[in-house]
């Protein structure tokens, strides 16, 4: 009787043993399965995430090409449309003034259109530079940046010291480089109220690397990072386009530094 209460005793340990084992494996099973479920999901939302990203960068890329595409038609327009005109229109002034019958009052309201004239031509051709600088095409972006900054100095407080050489860049690479110059100058001046630039670009074994420092009130880069405004964006996007590396170093009341790093391209 006592062998037989021992060996039921025995089974029942037998079984509560493996019945504890069944649940600690059937409790493994139901962790890993919500572990690994779990995981499944973070990689589809981060892949939906980046997805998201990547066609954000999309949009904002083709956004860019649109902007470049619809300035180099409006510099067209104004230069053929509006400024041949407004050339048509001082000449013909200029040939009435000329004429010995007219009078005085006629002279004064002629002169007056002639000054207005020669505004509004300057104004146009201004316009259409900036939208799309010739020298760009014609020297190439080291010209067109030493041109930039001049324009900068002359107009504003601006003091820019550069040491610039000549990046080997595609014509659309230059124009990408050279707007993303326009961009840090207007929000040096613009946000960061700076006062001196100092502006470097070099060639490096097969890459290039520009270096933009101001002397401004700088920012929180992390914040910015999670944040960026339009014209950060816009430089973000085209140094993406550029194949390049934008660093960004900042302090507050202690100025502000862009590096970008990319790599050489054959010219066409």
């Amino acid at each position: 009787m006592v062998q037989e209460l021992h060996a039921d005793e025995s089974r029942l340990i037998v079984v509560l043993i493996f019945s504890i084992i069944f649940l600690v494996l059937v409790s493994i099973g139901i962790i890993l399965f919500f572990y690994f479920s779990r995981k499944k999901i973070i990689k589809k939302e981060l892949e939906k995430a980046d997805l998201k990203i990547a066609h954000q960068e999309k949009i904002l890329q083709t956004s860019i090409s649109i902007q470049e595409t619809e300035r180099k038609r409006i510099a067209q327009d104004l230069h053929d449309a509006i400024s041949s005109k407004l050339n048509i229109i001082s000449l013909s002034t200029n040939v009435l003034l000329s004429d010995k019958e007219t009078n005085q009052k006629q002279r004064a309201t002629l002169n007056q259109i002639l000054d207005i004239t020669s505004t509004t031509l300057d104004s146009s051709r201004k316009i259409a530079h900036d939208l799309l600088p010739p020298i760009l095409d014609k020297f190439g972006l080291k010209a067109a940046l030493e041109e930039l900054f001049e324009e900068f100095s002359r107009n504003t407080d601006l003091i820019i010291a550069h040491e610039l050489e000549e990046l080997k860049l595609t014509r659309t690479s230059e124009l990408h480089v050279f707007r993303i110059f326009q961009e840090l100058i207007n929000n040096s001046i613009r946000h960061g109220k700076a006062s001196e630039l100092n502006i470097k670009s070099e060639n490096n074994s097969g890459e290039f690397k520009i270096i933009y420092e101001d002397n401004g009130k700088g920012f929180n880069v992390n914040l910015v990072k999670e944040k960026p405004g339009i014209g950060l964006q816009n430089i973000k996007s085209r140094v993406k386009i550029l194949n390049g590396e934008l660093i960004i170093e900042s302090t507050l009341n202690d100025g502000s530094r862009f590096i970008i790093i990319g790599v050489n391209e054959s010219k066409n």
